[in-house]
């Protein structure tokens, strides 16, 4: 699985390769984590040079301490990422927005109707891809102009799905 790791303005290609090996971009990495007595520390041995973090959750991902530094982090797999670039496209409020399949997937609903109302965030549509329901949301409040599929319909990655205007 791989994963995109942003810290500060830096972002990472993150790829486990197995338990005791790990890509970091380009660059194959030997490491041993575990975390201490089940707290938020953990020990991480990297290319046999070993370190201390401490892990906590925040409201935008991840908080880590280490060697006396306070990192921000977030970290999305592949499939966050499109899903999270396709729900915080900038969409203007004039103008019409088309609302786009993030990947291929089948629609398993469509949850509004053409002329119907909507708000900012609200649920649209509900895309499955890779056994995975993924909910689509509008990104500005409006009205719906044009509902271009219908249950069941398999979709391509960037099909246009509906219009909000």
């Amino acid at each position: 699985m791989k994963y995109i790791t942003s810290v500060a303005d830096a972002e990472f290609m993150i790829e486990v390769v197995d338990e005791k090996h790990v890509r970091v971009n380009d660059k194959l990495l030997e490491v041993d984590f575990a975390t201490v007595s089940g707290q938020p520390v953990f020990s991480l041995i990297i290319d046999g040079k070993s370190y201390e973090a401490y892990v906590n959750p925040s409201d935008e991902g991840w908080e880590v301490l280490m060697l006396g530094r306070l990192y921000s982090a977030t970290v999305e797999d592949e499939r966050e990422k499109r899903l999270h670039a396709a729900g915080s496209a900038t969409a203007s409020s004039e103008g019409e927005y088309h609302l786009r399949a993030p990947m291929p997937g089948l629609i398993v609903a469509i949850l509004v109707s053409e002329g119907e109302a909507v708000e900012r965030g609200q649920v649209l549509a509900i895309l499955e891809s890779m056994k995975m329901q993924n909910e689509l949301r509008s990104p500005r409040a409006g009205t719906i102009t044009r509902i271009r599929v219908k249950d069941g319909d398999r979709v391509e990655q960037k099909a246009t799905l509906m219009s909000v205007a």
